[in-house]
């Protein structure tokens, strides 16, 4: 621990030293240290103390002005308000009583060292576990030890680092406030409003009005354009420059140093002839390029929110829960009809949508899609459970407290755990694109200006330079991924094809071997059926007491052949199941009204049987028999398996089943090893992993429930959903199972969507070409270049746009055939 040292007051004579953490410049009663270090606010020194003596000082070589200034910091009584148990419990995402977790939104978040030192808050409270930064939505997400530290110590900390954590009503109420940054709205008007006077001003130049006999008005009217475009240069065009230089600090030749370049050169050779009295330079050209490029960067943020990808996909989630009506009635309703107070009941391995209080059942719930840690905790009576966590057990009957945030769910599907490592196509060509094109347009800019300066050309040479630099930003190409792919996920979304993110998309096309799961995959939950139970040897029928037994069992799981065993016993009353147990792929157990009853699997019970089909029952240790099922098959599963055969993609059928259905799907798998059965979810995995190794690219079609390893494990995973709530954040997309004969269409529209990323590369190569031929010449005027750029931007995203929304319509017609 490094010792802090004293400050003393400075003279005037140092007015124009600026603070070593924050950088504004100090005033007369700004503060020294011994180490020649100086501060404008005790705050700004406290904050220096904090991490010189946390061994953090790394955080200052991050970013040129990482710190912000906290005269206006705010103390921990300010924050007393926190320590208030309603409020804790309203902002608290989860609280176990030892592990919390709370989200906080940082407007002062803005840059590389923010990130850093967010990130690093563990150092500097022995409470913080760790904490994780989202950049774009400026918030923090913290995983924090209730006896060592508050909410209110945290909000605290992060005031006096310079981060005051931003809370009002709405977050209190489950609603997160948007943090929009207006700054960019401000620097649009000071542009607009110095373009608009600079070009009045140089109205006399437009006019060829003679330089000489009004020499006086165009030496005002030269340095009255100077003075208006100073403020564009220092505020409304610091993001390009700040950009720019991090980039170059960094070694990395980002998109914004040929802009700021341009900007230099126009702006200090306008300045140079205003001063010089050789001409009136080109204020006109400058102002109205910054101006024209912060209208594209508007144009890009506005379309964007427009587009509103996120939410799409969000407002359609398909998560269905089980609510429990006042008659016991047990109706499956759409996550976003829930409210407040409604019954859910969760069954073994379903998720809890919403923060809620739990009624009735052993709740052991597994926290890992929240906390990372894989150990079920067991919650009493009475207490509260949180969204995201997992029943393990028997099932539960919970009292919602909140309503359904999807906009969560989809956050803990999006969470970095379940990421593929992968780097897509798009993802490379984009990077190479920002890598090299830069350098390119630096070299024929540079060029240019050589060319035309050598043959005593300057006004050209000055226009070739800055034309190029403006016009050949590969803006249009960095675009096109977001818009066109973007725009073909809320197409997918629209159509209940919920797919997580862009690279997944450009995954389903380099698939070459795909993967089925059988019971709830391929096969129709809805329409298949169990049948009467049918007694073995000398059994009698199962009595009243023992189908109360089996349907109150059965009534805990979630798997598909539960549900139809639950529906069989259509008009038999639940009783409650005591040590109830599941174990995938084989069957349940537990004990009701005193009787011990395992159903499943003939292996799972030990029965050797020449049918082993069926879900068989045993009861106080003797097998009674099985409940036969009738299969239905999904529509649409012939046409699904010859599509991917016509693309050259391997199938297999893998089912925890034995092989009685053998012979009914011999003719949708005809090869050899096509069919297996009998395979455990860790066969599944195995297998998958097996294919990998081979060099092949895998896509799982699976239920969520006993695959949800294989469904990680493979390049693509995809949950087919029916009215249950198998939401599973291992998968890479989820489909409403009515849809399923539809996957070819989607799957085309996938591949579209990434050819026509392609088509669009190809147009922006096409535009920069012809743009330079034009710039080079010296013939393209900065400010029309400067016009240009944006509107190649809405070309590029209008073409990706329009053509995955053309294709989008076309493959939704019912006539429309792939």
């Amino acid at each position: 621990m490094k010792n802090t040292t004293t400050l003393r007051p400075v003279s005037a004579a140092d007015t124009d030293t600026r603070c070593f953490h924050c950088h504004d410049v100090c005033t007369n009663d700004h503060l020294r240290r011994d180490d020649d270090k100086v501060f404008c606010c005790e705050g700004c020194a406290l904050v220096y103390d904090i991490l010189n003596s946390n061994d953090l000082c790394q955080y200052y070589t991050l970013a040129d002005n990482p710190g912000r200034s906290l005269q206006q910091r705010r103390d921990a009584r300010a924050y007393a308000w926190l320590d208030d148990e309603e409020i804790k419990s309203r902002l608290i995402r989860y609280s176990d009583g030892q592990t919390a977790l709370v989200d906080f939104l940082l407007p002062a978040m803005h840059c590389a060292s923010c990130i850093w030192l967010l990130e690093h808050l563990y150092r500097l409270d022995k409470g913080v576990q760790r904490s994780r930064v989202n950049f774009l939505k400026k918030t923090v997400t913290i995983h924090f030890d209730e006896q060592q530290t508050s909410l209110r110590q945290l909000a605290a900390l992060l005031s006096s680092i310079g981060y005051p954590p931003e809370i009002n009503l709405g977050d209190v109420d489950g609603k997160p406030g948007a943090g929009i940054d207006r700054s960019l709205l401000y620097k649009i008007g000071l542009a607009g409003f110095a373009f608009g006077n600079i070009m009045l001003l140089s109205f006399p130049e437009y006019l060829g009005l003679e330089a000489e006999q009004y020499r006086n008005f165009f030496h005002l009217f030269g340095y009255l354009n100077l003075f208006l475009s100073t403020p564009i240069l220092l505020y409304s065009a610091r993001d390009y420059f700040v950009s720019a230089w991090n980039g170059l600090r960094h070694r990395h030749l980002n998109i914004d140093v040929p802009l700021a370049l341009g900007m230099l050169v126009l702006y200090g050779r306008s300045a140079f002839e205003v001063v010089s009295g050789a001409g009136a330079g080109y204020f006109d050209s400058f102002a109205g390029l910054v101006f024209f490029l912060l209208i594209g960067k508007w144009f890009q943020q506005k379309t964007w929110h427009q587009l509103s990808f996120e939410r799409d996909y969000r407002s359609y989630f398909p998560v269905a829960a089980t609510v429990r009506r006042a008659n016991a009635e047990e109706v499956a309703t759409p996550v976003q009809k829930l409210n407040p107070g409604d019954i859910l009941l969760i069954r073994h391995g379903e998720l809890i949508p919403a923060d809620g209080l739990l009624l009735k059942g052993r709740a052991e719930i597994d926290y890992s899609f929240v906390t990372g840690e894989a150990d079920p905790v067991a919650v009493p009576t009475g207490e509260r459970v949180f969204a995201g966590g997992k029943q393990t057990g028997e099932a539960i009957e919970i009292s919602l407290t909140r309503k359904v945030s999807t906009s969560y769910l989809t956050q803990l599907w999006n969470d970095a755990a379940f990421q593929t490592k992968e780097k897509s196509h798009a993802t490379e060509l984009a990077d190479r694109a920002g890598r090299y094109f830069t350098a390119v347009i630096l070299g024929v800019a540079g060029l240019s200006f050589v060319y035309w300066a050598a043959v005593g050309q300057i006004t050209v040479a000055v226009n070739a330079f800055t034309a190029v630099l403006i016009i050949a930003c590969p803006c249009a190409v960095a675009l096109s991924i977001p818009f066109t792919l973007g725009n073909t996920l809320r197409l997918l979304g629209r159509r209940q094809f919920y797919v997580k993110n862009t690279p997944v998309l450009e995954a389903f096309e380099r698939c070459d071997a795909v993967v089925f799961d059988k019971t709830g995959t391929i096969s129709s939950g809805e329409k298949s059926v169990a049948q009467e139970f049918q007694p073995v040897g000398n059994q009698e029928n199962l009595r009243s007491q023992e189908r109360v037994a089996v349907k109150s069992l059965v009534r805990q799981s979630n798997h598909p052949l539960s549900r139809q065993v639950f529906e069989s016993l259509s008009g038999v009353m639940t009783d409650t199941v005591e040590s109830f147990r599941e174990i995938p792929g084989k069957g349940l157990r537990g004990t009701v009204g005193g009787l011990r009853v395992r159903l499943g699997s003939a292996e799972y019970l030990g029965y050797e049987t020449d049918d082993p089909s069926g879900v068989w029952v045993e009861i106080e240790g003797t097998v009674r028999g099985r409940f036969s099922m009738q299969h239905s098959y999904r529509d649409g599963l012939e046409e699904l398996l010859s599509y991917f055969r016509e693309k050259g993609a391997k199938t297999w059928l893998l089912s925890g089943d034995n092989d009685r259905e053998a012979a009914a799907l011999k003719p949708l798998f005809p090869q050899a090893g096509q069919l297996q059965f009998n395979k455990k979810p860790q066969d599944k995995l195995d297998f998958v992993r097996h294919l990998q190794q081979q060099g092949h690219k895998v896509m799982m079609f699976g239920d969520g429930l006993n695959d949800a390893g294989a469904l990680q494990q493979s390049n693509v995973g995809v949950v087919i959903a029916e009215n249950t709530n198998n939401f599973t954040p291992a998968c890479d997309a989820i489909l409403q199972a009515d849809r399923f004969e539809e996957i070819p269409r989607f799957l085309d529209l996938a591949r579209f969507g990434v050819q026509t990323v392609n088509r669009a590369y190809l147009l922006a190569a096409v535009y920069n070409v012809v743009g330079l031929s034009y710039a080079v010449s010296g013939t393209l005027s900065p400010v029309v270049a400067a016009i240009l750029m944006p509107l190649s931007s809405v070309t590029i995203v209008a073409f990706g746009v329009g053509m995955t929304s053309w294709k989008g319509w076309r493959s939704s017609r019912p006539e429309q055939t792939t």
